[in-house]
């Protein structure tokens, strides 16, 4: 199958996108992907697996995380239970290592993608520790006195969130996508992907409340596109009026449902204290 992406019918992406996921796979560098949490990130790379037929490993990052744990681990500790047992397999070391995700994607039968995912939770080592491994696509395993290296060279997504900087030299090996804010026209097109039976009004409505919420000076986290889906789900489940909407909008209050929008209490007081202060203003 072709290894080129397009995009598919579950993902909207923008000829930019396209651009970048492409040239990442023509030059095969990793494609460093990112972006305001909720604008698809992760989905690009399970999209992208199903669009080239291709298998999908995924590595999620987290705080403790450690390249190592990428590639294998020694579990030294079942080997001593094992010998205390008197167990055959003790002998054979091989039965204690056990793959990670890198190891996994180098030994595939067929080039897989592989989502190195949330990379900025890591370690500010953690990028670093796997440059030679990314670079040169084969790892060395002291345990067993053997190198591992990759049959075929992954197609490699690795997102970020912006929560810390990455090493330049880390950046120097991948190719970068900021993937922006989705404009209006193509919020639109994401909605017809997700909701093609919805009400157009209530579509209309919507994005004009939540455009105005993102717009908001101040918010420690602006709503995604994620959470607009998630609020139009909840508002056409619910029956929601697009006259409802606009009324409260234009009446300063707040929507149906803003759970779903705001997801912190500092950023619902400000909301409340800016829609406070409008109302006085038309007064």
């Amino acid at each position: 199958m072709t290894t080129r992406f397009t995009g598919t019918d579950q993902y909207v992406a923008t000829d930019d996108l396209m651009m970048a996921v492409n040239a990442a796979i023509t030059l095969q560098r990793p494609l460093l992907i990112k972006g305001e949490p909720g604008t698809g990130k992760t989905m690009l790379a399970e999209e992208l697996a199903k669009a080239t037929g291709k298998e999908l490993i995924i590595w999620p990052i987290k705080s403790t995380t450690k390249a190592q744990h990428g590639l294998y681990e020694y579990d030294a500790v079942s080997r001593l239970r094992d010998s205390q047992l008197g167990s055959e397999r003790v002998h054979d070391i091989h039965n204690y290592i056990i793959k990670g995700k890198l190891w996994q994607a180098f030994e595939a039968d067929a080039a897989p993608v592989l989502l190195i995912d949330e990379i900025d939770k890591a370690d500010i080592e953690f990028p670093n520790d796997l440059l030679r491994e990314l670079d040169q696509m084969e790892f060395f395993v002291h345990e067993t006195q053997q190198f591992v290296r990759a049959r075929q060279r992954p197609i490699i997504i690795i997102t970020s969130n912006n929560e810390k900087e990455l090493p330049d030299a880390f950046l120097r090996r991948c190719f970068f996508h900021y993937i922006r804010f989705p404009d209006r026209d193509t919020l639109q097109t994401i909605i017809d992907v997700h909701y093609p039976d919805i009400q157009q009004s209530l579509v209309k409505s919507a994005l004009e409340v939540f455009t105005g919420i993102r717009e908001l000076p101040g918010l420690k986290k602006k709503p995604s596109t994620s959470e607009l889906l998630d609020w139009l789900k909840l508002l056409q489940h619910e029956d929601t009026r697009a006259e409802e909407l606009l009324q409260r909008h234009e009446q300063q209050q707040l929507p149906p449902l803003v759970g779903a929008l705001l997801k912190n209490e500092q950023d619902l007081h400000l909301f409340e204290r800016l829609m406070q202060m409008a109302k006085v203003r038309r007064s």
